[in-house]
């Protein structure tokens, strides 16, 4: 029934020009809109809204993320623009904070301005 209709994504923040500047200026996604509610961009063909709330307890596990072609580059990109590298325990990471599954697929994770846990994944093709 929805196999074919286009997915919106959601992402709470608590200040929505923060959230913009991250998701826009860092991130380099497509602003469409933005209101006293939510700030809406795009990815691909896949719409984020960024929604006001006014409170916010971030989750410990990833709630966005993007399937990359070079997680490395692009990761190398982030980070000179100054977003930190989340590490986790008991996962394995390398140096750059990159895991490889059991399958060889790469994943990194980093957090947005309000907590967010987001992640790049280079999946094995």
């Amino acid at each position: 029934m929805l196999d074919s209709a286009r997915l919106v994504a959601f992402v709470p923040s608590t200040d929505l020009d923060r959230s913009r500047e991250f998701f826009a200026g860092t991130l380099g996604l497509e602003l469409v809109q933005t209101t006293p509610f939510a700030c809406v961009l795009r990815s691909g063909d896949t719409m984020l809204r960024v929604t006001r709330v006014d409170e916010l307890r971030p989750q410990p596990f990833t709630v966005l993320g993007w399937d990359v072609p070079d997680l490395r580059a692009t990761l190398a990109g982030l980070v000179a623009k100054g977003v930190p590298v989340l590490r986790y325990d008991g996962i394995g990471q390398d140096d750059e904070g990159v895991w490889t599954t059991p399958g060889g697929d790469l994943v990194t994770w980093f957090a947005d301005p309000d907590g967010n846990t987001l992640s790049l994944t280079q999946f094995v093709r």
